[in-house]
């Protein structure tokens, strides 16, 4: 069984910052590529920016220059730092990874729970 289990969500001012941390865990023996995505109410998921296991990276448009992703390889575990937040940035945010389980000649790609974001004025 593998598991994504985001946290780092919550309630943050205008301009403010937040970080979010996405943990794998479970029999894994490789992972590839990760992702972080939103979901405004209403609207569908879109990414915001990914990382391939050499760490290079991707950004959407509207979160460049604010939004930084990173992973820690050996913790199995992706971050998406975001600075000068705006309430349009008010999503559920997930993570999703491209995981290869132990005993497998394949990789699946996993989805985290969701974790909220919401900014006030």
């Amino acid at each position: 069984q593998v598991q994504l289990v985001e946290s780092g969500g919550g309630l943050v001012q205008a301009e403010k910052s937040l970080k979010l941390s996405c943990a794998a865990s479970g029999s894994i023996s490789s992972i590839n590529e990760m992702g972080w995505y939103r979901q405004a109410p209403g609207k569908q998921r879109e990414l915001d920016a990914d990382i391939t296991r050499f760490s290079r990276t991707n950004y959407e448009d509207s979160v460049k220059g604010r939004f930084t992703i990173s992973r820690d390889n050996a913790k199995k575990t992706v971050y998406l730092e975001m600075n000068s937040l705006k309430r349009e940035d008010t999503a559920v945010y997930y993570c999703k990874g491209n995981i290869k389980r132990s005993g497998s000649d394949r990789y699946t790609y996993y989805w985290g729970q969701g974790s909220q974001v919401t900014v006030s004025a």
